[in-house]
């Protein structure tokens, strides 16, 4: 892109741009959401692309030679079919349980997360289970879709444990909930009430269970794959947008990346932190990539001869460039009603 933007005598956000897509043109589809013009726009402000020559060797700043470049990127928004198991118990906890696992990127937090949000209890409160075969089927971890997977399997599994618990409430001995039909029962945040009235009129799910003599109520969800569709509707991404800078020092010829800026259009974040740390990550792999990580092979017998981490050279903290991360964070509704009509 950048190359053709380069003959064209053109920036390169003005070059994508002008070459945006209306739908997804290798599979004749419109895109589900898609955002990727904003994040160069963001990028671009928060960088401060404007300032930009294209001229080689034009920037300097305190003696080094300063080099800008942007890229765009895409990644599928895609999920794997998932099972979970949600439990109100009478003690006020709540335990989530899937068989998946979690592999450093959060997978524990943003459970408990969810949970913790929608059924209105302290995140102390949740118990998260997984990484058991005993559990209820969870997604492999890859391609970053373990969230995305979880999330309408928990969702449901919430309001299959909800729906259990409000038709409990007219079995307990509370005048409130005597002559109350199930459907004109509620759970919201923590409570259980009648639909007319506010969550602090209610009962909490412990009490519920309790006065019931019951010691827990379970509910299962499920969500299915959605690779398994075969012609779908909608072509699902999430986008972003790269900025670098570069800096040269002539004399001792050093080349360092010295920060970077990336944007990026990936739906609700559920856990900003993980997620935040999670592109972080990927910008130091990509500052390996391009400037330490070679493997150099032995001509005659075919070996790695740089096979070990003193001689194969990765970033460390030292090479690490300042790094700004920001996410547009605006949820894909189209993913969401395909969800509910599965």
């Amino acid at each position: 892109m950048d190359e053709m933007a380069i003959k064209l005598r053109m920036d390169p956000i003005a070059f994508r741009k002008a070459n945006e897509p209306k739908i997804d043109e290798s599979l004749d589809i419109p895109f589900s959401s898609r955002h990727l013009t904003e994040c160069m726009d963001v990028g671009a402000e928060k960088f401060g692309w404007f300032r930009r020559t294209p001229q080689v060797g034009s920037m300097k700043r305190d003696g080094l030679t300063l080099g800008w470049g942007m890229a765009a990127c895409s990644w599928i928004a895609a999920r794997f079919g998932a099972t979970a198991s949600v439990e109100f118990r009478a003690n006020g906890t709540a335990r989530v349980a899937c068989g998946t696992q979690d592999i450093g990127t959060g997978t524990y937090t943003v459970l408990a997360q969810l949970v913790s949000e929608c059924l209105g209890i302290p995140l102390e409160r949740v118990e998260v289970a997984i990484g058991d075969t005993s559990l209820p089927p969870g997604p492999l971890s890859g391609g970053s879709t373990v969230t995305a997977s979880l999330v309408p399997a928990v969702y449901r599994a919430m309001a299959d444990a909800s729906g259990r618990l409000t038709a409990t409430a007219p079995r307990t001995s509370d005048a409130r909930f005597q002559r109350a039909k199930p459907t004109e029962v509620v759970f919201t945040k923590g409570r259980v009430h009648l639909k007319d009235q506010t969550p602090e009129s209610g009962m909490f799910f412990e009490d519920v269970l309790t006065q019931a003599n019951q010691s827990s109520i379970r509910g299962q969800g499920r969500s299915e794959s959605t690779f398994t569709a075969d012609k779908p509707k909608f072509s699902m991404h999430c986008f972003g947008a790269q900025f670098a800078e570069v800096t040269w020092q002539p004399e001792i010829t050093r080349l360092r990346v010295s920060r970077v800026v990336t944007v990026v259009d990936a739906g609700r974040i559920i856990n900003p932190k993980a997620a935040r740390n999670q592109i972080e990550g990927a910008v130091v792999m990509g500052v390996g990539m391009a400037l330490f990580e070679e493997t150099h092979y032995d001509a005659h017998r075919g070996q790695p001869i740089n096979s070990n981490l003193a001689d194969y050279i990765v970033p460390t903290n030292a090479d690490a460039p300042e790094i700004d991360v920001h996410f547009l964070g605006y949820p894909d509704f189209e993913l969401k009603s395909l969800e509910q009509k599965v």
